[in-house]
């Protein structure tokens, strides 16, 4: 499937954005998108839609016109480097990040944008109000929770599981793991012939394999939020999916910025 173009952007700011002091101009993302398939129109909505969500702020830098990565985005995408690339697993000796939160009726929005939140560090649901992950996640989770000033309607705690019943059956409750299983195994069909590839791609080529490489990898890490292998089935596919992703990272990102490198700065 292939990936919304905001995905994309996103990503483009992730690479190359920040060694531009965050910002893109926007005759070098245009041209980036058009490398990647994506007219200009497309990219015009899709940048619209990330400024109304405050993902990015208009800016001009040396008279041309581009687009910054807000604040908020950058922390962002910071932290993302740390699960995207290093691939954080925990292992049941860890334990279990149990966070309770309890939100006013009045406040309902806070409660969908608390809902939103965990879902999107990963978080698995126990039951209305509790939320779980593995115990690895306390910093990100506090960190995420303290920028959308949500930490006043939580409570976190570390714990083991001591209840009766299987914990592997348990992560089958909390988290949806035959989903998560289907998409990695979607990741390594659809990439798995790109690493086959024996011959060395020219730069443009490798760009236009890695940059939607990378946008379908960095969702999974936040879908998957480095649950216990101990508890997760013998042929779990994210190993193999994290490995794919290594392999290619190492073998496309140079050559994709060789490409990127001299639009950015055109």
């Amino acid at each position: 499937m292939d990936a919304p173009p905001r995905q994309l952007i996103l990503s483009l700011y992730g690479l190359y954005a920040r060694e531009e002091g965050d910002w893109l101009s926007v005759a070098s993302l245009i041209a980036l998108m058009a490398d990647l398939g994506v007219d200009s129109a497309a990219v015009r909505s899709s940048v619209s839609r990330l400024k109304r969500r405050g993902v990015l702020e208009s800016s001009r830098r040396d008279g041309q016109a581009g687009y910054a990565l807000s604040p908020s985005s950058l922390e962002v995408l910071r932290e993302g480097d740390h699960r995207i690339w290093s691939r954080p697993r925990a292992t049941a000796a860890d334990g279990w990040l149990v966070l309770v939160f309890s939100v006013p009726e009045s406040e309902r929005e806070r409660r969908h944008a608390l809902r939103s939140l965990l879902a999107s560090l990963g978080f698995g649901t126990v039951a209305p109000g509790v939320w779980v992950a593995p115990a690895t996640l306390y910093d990100e989770a506090v960190a995420a929770l303290e920028r959308a000033g949500l930490t006043a309607y939580t409570e976190l705690f570390r714990s083991d599981y001591l209840g009766a019943g299987d914990v592997a059956a348990r992560m089958r409750e909390w988290w949806d793991v035959d989903a998560l299983t289907a998409l990695y195994a979607e990741f390594v069909a659809a990439w798995r012939p790109a690493f086959r590839r024996r011959s060395q791609l020219p730069p443009a080529e490798a760009f236009a394999t890695y940059v939607p490489m990378l946008t379908a990898w960095r969702r999974l890490p936040y879908l998957d939020p480095g649950l216990p292998l101990e508890h997760l089935p013998a042929d779990w596919p994210g190993i193999e999916a994290g490995e794919l992703f290594t392999g290619l990272d190492a073998r496309l990102r140079e050559d994709a910025h060789d490409h990127a490198h001299p639009i950015v700065h055109g």
